[in-house]
């Protein structure tokens, strides 16, 4: 899949694509399904498919804070993408001239001067433009003025609900993660690069990779069974089980949140290494332990319990 951070000067092979349009947050069901249907307008066209989306989220462009509320960083959600069949990405910076750009100009400078859409795919509340001014009536309208196609797509519902980004990020927030990966359609996940950290789990040993989330979404703090991948130019090179604590450590009361995680049947060294974590189950809270001796057997019972949610065998 190529990636353009631009939408001048297109290559020909990737003018006249069949275009998702949207934010693409979680890659969700949802999205999936749009995606899926923009491939089947782009097969039957013979064109490209092509996915559209804004880095950074419009979101962040108008309400900063100094904590993420995405589900995927940039990094994730373009691996997620290209693993649904799309040719190109267009991850087009939303700063404050895209901002400013009324519904007309969006469709004229990007769509069909910039890439020459030959059909975008939107869902039914797709809205774009300054203002949020533009709609589908809006899209649907400059489509048959301008010669491009428009496809509107109905939400996909689980149990009877709209699946959202929204709602995915309420469940991982309540510490509900096989919620959060049956509305994506998959585990929820977190990748970093392995940090140093104060190397107190090796004394015990029970070594962890430590990880601090700076792009994406912060869950519920607590224990949880997970499903660790160690990265090398995008291509998984290991695949092991977890437990993994992300909180403050009561403990120990780090400042910022942290994210620990216990690799079973690993030996080796992760510092520096990127890696991916997988949030399977929810185990518990985070606890204030009296001593490194309950410590010590609380992390057993932990391994344990993950190893169970992760069907392992249960360690010797």
């Amino acid at each position: 899949m190529r990636i353009f951070r631009h939408y001048d000067d297109v290559p020909g092979a990737f003018r006249g694509a069949v275009v998702a349009l949207g934010n693409f947050d979680g890659v969700h069901r949802g999205h999936q399904a749009l995606i899926a249907e923009a491939e089947r307008h782009a097969r039957e066209r013979g064109a490209s498919l092509g996915v559209l989306a804004f880095e950074p989220h419009p979101q962040e462009f108008f309400r900063p804070s100094p904590h993420s509320f995405r589900l995927t960083p940039f990094r994730s959600k373009a691996r997620l993408i290209a693993a649904l069949g799309a040719d190109a990405m267009f991850a087009l910076a939303f700063d404050a001239a895209m901002a400013a750009k009324s519904a007309q100009d969006f469709v004229l400078d990007v769509l069909v001067e910039g890439l020459g859409v030959g059909c975008v795919v939107v869902g039914r509340d797709f809205q774009f433009g300054k203002g949020r001014a533009g709609n589908t009536t809006v899209l649907s309208y400059m489509g048959e003025m301008e010669g491009f196609g428009v496809e509107i797509f109905d939400p996909v519902a689980a149990d009877g609900e709209k699946i959202s980004s929204t709602s995915i990020r309420r469940a991982l927030k309540e510490g509900r993660p096989g919620d959060a990966a049956r509305l994506l359609g998959h585990p929820w996940a977190v990748e970093a690069r392995v940090e140093h950290g104060d190397k107190r789990g090796r004394t015990i040993g029970v070594p962890t990779a430590n990880m601090r989330l700076t792009d994406c979404l912060e869950p519920a703090f607590g224990v949880y069974a997970v499903q660790a991948s160690l990265l090398e130019d995008e291509r998984v090179v290991a695949r092991h089980g977890g437990v993994a604590n992300f909180g403050i450590r009561p403990m120990f009361e780090t400042q910022v949140p942290l994210l620990e995680t216990y690799l079973f049947d690993f030996a080796g060294d992760l510092y520096g290494r990127h890696l991916c974590v997988e949030f399977i189950a929810y185990l518990r809270p985070e606890m204030n332990l009296p001593d490194l001796d309950a410590l010590k057997a609380q992390i057993a019972q932990d391994e344990a319990a993950a190893r169970l949610a992760l069907n392992l065998p249960l360690a010797h």
